[in-house]
């Protein structure tokens, strides 16, 4: 089984291009427009949110290290589990 990649796009107009080569492992996968309940960053910064949201910090560079933290310690099926929605999924097993 060959591994790809798929770059999710949100189908706004600047991802039209005229002219774009994709490299046969690479998976163009756009979600209908105005549906960010779909694209998988939202589920992640939601998680992060959530583990953010009770803390006070009294200034930026606190924040930013307790963020670095979080995002060190994601495991990959944490991160898979946030972003595999099924029409992904579809995706990359249609690709591959």
């Amino acid at each position: 089984m060959t591994r790809g990649s798929i770059l999710h796009l949100d189908n706004g107009r600047f991802h039209k291009a005229q002219k774009l080569t994709i490299p046969d492992h690479v998976v163009l996968l756009f979600q209908p427009p105005y549906s960010p309940d779909v694209n998988p960053i939202e589920r992640v910064w939601q998680s992060f949110k959530d583990k953010l949201g009770w803390l006070n910090f009294k200034n930026l560079d606190q924040l930013r290290k307790e963020l670095d933290e979080i995002i060190r310690s994601i495991l990959p099926d944490e991160l898979a589990s946030l972003t595999g929605f099924n029409f992904i999924l579809t995706a990359i097993n249609n690709k591959t």
